[in-house]
């Protein structure tokens, strides 16, 4: 059996398990939704120390790093090593809605789950709709400068008097 190599397709591979591709980043696959009032990110870090993980935001704008670690015992023999192993960095931009100086962090498990709350100002609320009577539609229609049907009369008879 003949087996064709195509060095290009194999280092294109090589470089999408250890980059990963836009749509599916190497290292730290990230889940992000909506939980209430609440903006919750997940990031898949297994194998990770929790004390290698460094959280930093500035101007909105969250970075994430994570080092793994991976010693081999002395002597083993490697059969097939597909870990990626070293610094990990993700940047996740942030809307300016998200109250980041309450931001919770917490490790479990392989994943890490940082939960951003909503600001006061960008929760939904009602707001009150006040309204008019009939009664005092034609008073508020009426421009300023023009002066009421009564005070007019009552003006034309003190001139005629």
């Amino acid at each position: 059996m003949l087996m064709r190599t195509d060095l290009f397709r194999d280092l294109d591979r090589l470089a999408q398990q250890l980059l990963g591709t836009p749509t599916k980043p190497a290292g730290m696959p990230l889940t992000a939704f909506r939980d209430g009032q609440s903006l919750v990110l997940r990031l898949d870090l297994p194998g990770i120390d929790p004390a290698s993980i460094d959280l930093d935001i500035e101007r909105n704008v969250l970075t994430v790093r994570a080092q793994r670690q991976g010693a081999l015992p002395e002597g083993a023999q490697v059969l097939a090593d597909e870990r990626t192993l070293g610094t990990f960095t993700r940047q996740v931009f942030l809307g300016d809605a998200l109250d980041t100086d309450r931001m919770e962090a917490d490790y479990d498990q392989g994943v890490l789950t940082v939960r951003i709350p909503v600001t006061e100002k960008a929760k939904p609320r009602k707001i009150r709709i006040t309204g008019r009577t009939q009664a005092a539609t034609p008073a508020a229609v009426r421009p300023p400068h023009e002066p009421e049907p009564a005070r007019l009369d009552s003006r034309r008879e003190a001139i005629n008097a």
